[in-house]
């Protein structure tokens, strides 16, 4: 199976052929061990579905899922609603370096925007694009933005937009929400 058929289901959500695309080049980008990870070695901050093989994968698509849902009631006009879900997608892209360390990088945030803007120039969105998303996935951790293990302080969410990824992040993380995956690793809808 193919990087872009892993989120097919999450690409179908995106209405924008530039973004649409933007994201399918920036998924084929994505390390190969993303894809086999758990979403937490210690499996101390996400719930069963994130853990094991493809876990990193479950919580990326549940994260995703979260924003689908919560479109619903956050009324975003469409564009910001597929570039939100670029900025979902690919938060945790390189949460191990884009060579893989043996632990996650606290700073793995900004790691992420740099392998973006890495691949801006191939992109078929706007550079003002480029830094929505960025500073979507910079403050993704909300206010867990320091660790004793590391210098860096990691920005805080400010904007609407920025609030409402890191929350789809943390709702996808709490291990008091269950989401069912069928042998695909797709969502299964209720």
């Amino acid at each position: 199976m193919s990087k872009q058929e892993v989120f097919k289901k999450e690409l179908e959500y995106i209405k924008d052929k530039d973004i649409k695309d933007s994201l399918s080049l920036m998924i084929n980008k994505i390390p190969d061990y993303f894809f086999v990870i758990p979403a937490a070695s210690t499996g101390k901050y996400h719930p069963g579905y994130a853990q094991g093989e493809g876990g990193l994968v479950r919580h990326t698509k549940a994260a995703v899922r979260m924003a689908y849902e919560l479109f619903g009631i956050y009324k975003f006009p469409q564009r910001t609603k597929d570039l939100l879900i670029m900025a979902l997608l690919l938060h945790d892209s390189v949460k191990k370096g884009e060579e893989e360390n043996k632990y996650t990088l606290f700073d793995h945030p900004l790691v992420a925007c740099e392998f973006i803007k890495k691949y801006k120039n191939e992109l078929k969105i706007s550079n003002d694009d480029v830094e929505f998303i960025c500073e979507c996935i910079a403050s993704h951790m909300g206010r867990f933005n320091t660790s004793e293990f590391s210098d860096v302080i990691l920005p805080l969410p400010k904007t609407p937009e920025q609030k409402f990824v890191h929350m789809c992040d943390y709702l996808a993380s709490r291990k008091v929400i269950n989401i069912n995956f069928d042998s695909e690793n797709n969502i299964v809808d209720e």
